[in-house]
């Protein structure tokens, strides 16, 4: 005996974000509008607007062509497409694409530069970039620090 339920079409199964390394990743679509910290274990790609601090420590930060952030960002890796007004600390390495605009000061262990990206700000690479994590206490701390010099 068939049933109904045997007789719908199977739609295929919804696709989640993307995965870097096997790991799961975050997205905030451009619908979004944030205010306030946005802080997390895991891979995070935006292409919302936000305004405040995004911590993702030892994590991917990925900020699409129709972002735009305005406040600081800590994570292991950033690749930016989106405006960015705000400082930005990779312990690995930022990667900055020819449709980001960039203002604010970076500090890394690699950079990347596409041509016709724009950046206005100061870069540190190979710096005391030790500090980042996921302890978010301790971030904030140095960033006091940084901010009082």
């Amino acid at each position: 005996m068939q049933t109904n339920k045997d007789t719908q079409p199977r739609l295929p199964a919804p696709q989640g974000p993307s995965t870097y390394a096997g790991r799961q990743t975050s997205y905030l679509g451009a619908g979004l509008h944030v205010k306030g910290e946005i802080s997390g274990n895991e891979d995070l790609k935006l292409d919302s607007k936000v305004d405040g601090l995004i911590s993702i420590g030892g994590f991917r930060l990925t900020v699409g062509p129709g972002a735009k952030l305005s406040g600081d960002i800590v994570a292991r890796e950033a690749l930016i497409s989106g405006e960015v007004c705000g400082d930005i600390r990779a312990v690995d390495r930022i990667e900055i694409m020819k449709s980001a605009s960039i203002v604010g000061d970076l500090c890394t262990g690699k950079i990347t530069i596409e041509e016709g990206a724009y950046f206005n700000g100061n870069v540190e690479i190979g710096g005391n970039t030790s500090q980042i994590g996921t302890d978010l206490d301790s971030l904030l701390h140095s960033a006091k620090k940084t901010d009082e010099k």
